[in-house]
């Protein structure tokens, strides 16, 4: 007779796939997957120190020695916050943990971007959460809206049939130019030409621990390209055709994919298949230049004129994550597994010394960054 205990895993499992398709998150930017707790395996610590900050040595106590001094070092570095007026006070939690954990000494600016203008409360409340500036921007209309050249008979039918086969977000035009957006077009607004680096932060979002470094600085000193910290496998419904898409660009311009790249976290078979694994791009600490650079930006113009984005449902976390993993070396991109920090339905809760070192209050056995569903081991055992 089989043990009861595996009968309810066997059960969960089913579950889990269910939840799978049908799981919508509480802001509706990415799609979601559940993975619970008892399904976990071990989380390798002795490896996820030496990947933690880098070279970096990181003060023992919560409170940098110099946070007062006005000529403190700083990254040329901005928040980026994509978020609608009725996101005010979602966002407000998100921003205010950002400035307990970290912002209310390291005293970086917020863009916010909008395809509407922000209203004024929106403005005056989030503002008054931080003493740093805070500028607002309203999105380009071709870069927000479905180009006129897609051909709307053929996507119609397209998001049809996802609603039929149940696919999240397989029926909404909006997401899809979200993505498009977040895929090729953030970076190139106005309110972010001067800056070099940017944190990407969204509405209702956790940040778990306290930050006695500076990751822009990371990124800047060690020249990162991009930085993580929850990594997962994408929903393969919405992303049908992208890897041929990507290899054809790869056919036809290997002059950008340098030979020490990270196509191993990517592709278990040296390219000729996508194994799903993509960065959660709800958070991101990234190089504004890298995706401004020749390579990205003809990777993604070539994505675009495939119309991927509304024939099927290609989200910027899977784009991103493979312009990043083709396009730059992988010791350039950095996993920062000691920050804490919670999208539903996941999060990264730092392990060991990691944990007592930023005074986190998650729990440390909830943690994705080795379950099952996570990517985050091959990112691990490229560098081993």
């Amino acid at each position: 007779m089989m043990n009861p205990r595996w009968k309810i895993v066997g059960l969960a499992a089913g579950v889990l796939l269910t939840i799978h398709l049908l799981l919508s998150l509480a802001h509706p930017t990415y799609s979601s997957y559940a993975s619970p707790s008892f399904l976990r395996g071990s989380s390798p610590l002795e490896r996820v120190h030496d990947l933690s900050v880098g070279n970096l040595e990181v003060p023992p106590s919560s409170v940098p020695r110099n946070h007062t001094d006005p000529n403190r070092r700083k990254a040329n570095a901005v928040f980026v916050v994509l978020a609608r007026n009725s996101d005010l006070w979602s966002f407000a939690d998100s921003m205010k943990q950002m400035e307990d954990r970290f912002n209310w000494w390291a005293g970086y600016d917020y863009v916010f971007l909008n395809d509407e203008p922000f209203d004024d409360a929106f403005k005056e409340h989030t503002q008054r959460l931080t003493n740093s500036k805070c500028h607002y921007g309203l999105i380009e209309h071709d870069h927000w809206h479905q180009p006129d050249w897609i051909d709307e008979e053929k996507a119609t039918a397209a998001r049809e049939e996802m609603i039929r086969k149940k696919v999240i977000y397989g029926h909404s035009v909006p997401y899809r130019n979200m993505c498009r957006f977040n895929s090729g077009f953030f970076f190139r607004h106005p309110l972010l030409a001067s800056y070099d680096y940017y944190w990407r932060v969204e509405p209702s979002v956790k940040f778990f621990c306290d930050l006695a470094y500076d990751p822009f600085l990371v990124m800047q000193d060690e020249k990162k390209v991009y930085g993580f910290t929850l990594s997962l496998f994408e929903y393969i419904e919405t992303i049908p055709t992208l890897w041929d898409t990507v290899k054809e660009f790869i056919r036809e311009n290997p002059q950008y994919v340098p030979e020490d790249n990270a196509m191993a976290f990517v592709s278990d078979d040296g390219g000729e298949s996508y194994n799903k694994c993509h960065f959660w791009s709800n958070f991101e600490i990234g190089d504004l230049n890298f995706w401004r650079g020749e390579a990205y930006t003809k990777f993604f113009e070539h994505l675009d004129k495939a119309g991927g984005f509304y024939y099927e449902r290609w989200g910027d976390a899977p784009v991103h994550s493979i312009g990043a993993a083709l396009f730059a070396p992988k010791d350039k991109i950095h996993w920062f597994s000691d920050i804490g920090y919670r999208h539903e339905p996941f999060q990264q809760c730092p392990q060991g010394d990691l944990h007592t070192r930023g005074k986190c209050w998650c729990d440390p056995n909830n943690d994705f960054s080795f379950e099952w569903y996570s990517c985050t081991n091959k990112y691990v055992d490229m560098f081993k």
